[in-house]
């Protein structure tokens, strides 16, 4: 066979393009594709939903492929090792209640989870503002402005596009960037106890886990915040390389947009 380059660039542009097209009008728009993210793509995916997920870096997994201190394996308890193992990834009980896994293979099988099932993912992609509009009274998101990673790195002026959705998830980790970009530019009051962006606390790994989970809901109208963006956003502790808040709030938040589309 004789490779033609031409073939190759075009199938690769057509294919692109076409995936960006169909993702102008979303179900739900996934900003950050830590395990948070991937694991709810995966389940709205699964549920049919419309699922584009955004992440600004080459690779998705956020802080999960380097495990703690770049030593590549994580730590997930009892309560969310079936998530992993449904997503087809190894684990080893360390000590009672403690299941160690590979992190690359479990940030691996997340994204391919969630791709089977039908989320788009995009990466080398920023979101840099929200698409915002007044229904009824009532400020709400209903979309992105997404721009090239690689433009936004070296600060060239060039214009973003825009894309709709009916949800949007708050997936950034410990910045919150969409969230404070949403709040610095329109001056709204969030759904907590100052109104604001509350910041993340110094490490308590039991709280923060479960607090995690309870913190992952809807923060304003189209917007929701889930995995470590959920704990910055209401205020409580940061957990280190244990996942299992991660990947429950993920679910979680994916349940709970599910129900309201």
């Amino acid at each position: 066979m004789i490779i033609d380059e031409r073939i190759v660039t075009e199938a690769i542009a057509s294919a692109y393009f076409e995936k960006f097209k169909q993702c102008l009008d979303l179900d739900v728009a996934i900003v950050g594709g830590g395990p948070s993210g991937l694991t709810a793509a995966w389940k709205l995916a699964e549920a049919g939903r419309k699922v584009a997920l955004f992440e600004r870096k080459l690779s998705v997994g956020g802080g999960m492929w380097g495990g703690g201190m770049t030593w590549n394996y994580i730590v997930v308890q009892e309560e969310a090792k079936g998530i992993l193992e449904e997503a087809g990834c190894a684990m080893s009980e360390y000590k009672p209640g403690y299941f160690l896994a590979d992190s690359v293979a479990a940030t691996a099988a997340l994204a391919y989870r969630a791709t089977k099932a039908g989320a788009h993912v995009f990466n080398c992609m920023s979101v840099e503002d929200v698409v915002l509009r007044e229904i009824d009274g009532e400020k709400r998101v209903m979309g992105l402005v997404v721009n090239s990673s690689p433009v936004e790195m070296a600060r060239l002026h060039v214009d973003p596009l825009v894309l709709h959705c009916k949800h949007a998830i708050e997936c950034t980790g410990h910045d919150v960037e969409m969230l404070k970009t949403l709040v610095r530019k329109n001056g709204v009051k969030l759904n907590t106890p100052s109104g604001g962006i509350e910041g993340e606390q110094s490490m308590w790994a039991d709280v923060a886990e479960a607090n995690t989970v309870r913190h992952t809901r809807e923060v304003f109208p189209g917007v929701w915040v889930a995995g470590m963006a959920a704990n910055a956003t209401y205020g409580s502790y940061r957990m280190g390389p244990i996942f299992g808040g991660m990947l429950l709030s993920g679910v979680k938040v994916a349940e709970e947009i599910n129900a309201r589309l």
